[in-house]
């Protein structure tokens, strides 16, 4: 018996019997609908997380839940796109990132409009919304509060999107947050084990679900966009499509961040370099 072989046969005799044939559509459903490429390698993780779903449908195995997949537009399919999806995240991950923006990124966008005092800032794949948090903390710290500042926070995940706009966490997330900044920025619970975002963050941003693979209800231009380990998911064609879509939407100069596992070599040419996962649009 082939190696490839016993795979399958394992997954027959788990809880819910899932085929090759099962997998292969999953794969192609969700590459459909999210333009994620869900390699053999995650079967296990695919199966773990839909698993429950089934469970939560009272399937017996994984055809019936195939087919609920295969019929249009039916309910199933945001459940579907937000099991798969993957929501790792934390407050001012891959710091370097919220150094450059405070100290180059956001100074040179200040001098650009002084006229206007406009900024427009975007994180696309937000996830439970701390990364748009940290985002806001560095503007609320650096920007003059007369200044027009919006920050549009997105995510395909509907279940991240609320949590993001609830703004609720568990204590030990904002452990690597500075002192000073837990105090300034979050309201402890009774109880202890829970922080909430304080207001004065949360109207600067609003929570938005989005398929970045369909049209954007969005006009931009945008000063800065952070798309940090999304397009990790996506094969080649659609993230030249995608980083095309976003150098539209950027403003001339504007930046780009993107995740420490990505980049734009041979992606694109729209962007130049300008440190670790740091770019700025040149056309």
């Amino acid at each position: 018996m082939s190696a490839k072989q016993k795979i399958s046969d394992d997954y027959l005799s788990r809880e819910f019997p899932m085929s090759k044939d099962n997998f292969s559509l999953i794969q192609r459903i969700a590459y459909e609908f999210t333009g994620i490429k869900l390699s053999d390698h995650k079967k296990n993780m695919v199966y773990s997380r839909l698993a429950r779903r089934l469970r939560s449908l009272s399937l017996p195995r994984f055809d019936p839940y195939c087919d609920l997949l295969m019929l249009p537009n039916h309910p199933e399919h945001g459940e579907f796109i937000n099991a798969i999806t993957t929501n790792l995240t934390s407050f001012f991950r891959e710091n370097h990132h919220f150094e450059f923006l405070k100290e180059t990124a956001l100074p040179d966008i200040i001098k650009r409009h002084q006229s206007d005092k406009r900024i427009r800032i975007w994180s696309a794949g937000c996830s439970v919304g701390e990364e748009p948090y940290s985002i806001a903390m560095v503007v609320k710290e650096k920007v003059n509060t007369s200044w027009d500042v919006k920050l549009l926070a997105t995510d395909l995940d509907t279940n991240v999107i609320a949590h993001g706009k609830a703004g609720i966490y568990e204590s030990d997330r904002i452990e690597s947050v500075s002192a000073e900044r837990k105090k300034r920025w979050f309201s402890h619970s009774a109880s202890g084990d829970s922080v909430r975002v304080k207001p004065a963050l949360q109207e600067l941003i609003t929570f938005k679900q989005l398929n970045l693979l369909e049209p954007w209800p969005i006009k931009g231009p945008f000063d800065i966009i952070f798309c940090r380990n999304v397009v990790i998911y996506f094969d080649k064609e659609t993230q030249k499509k995608l980083f095309d879509r976003y150098a539209d939407l950027l403003a001339d100069n504007g930046y780009l961040f993107i995740g420490h596992s990505e980049s734009l070599h041979r992606v694109t040419d729209r962007f130049k370099l300008l440190g670790k996962t740091m770019y700025q649009k040149i056309k």
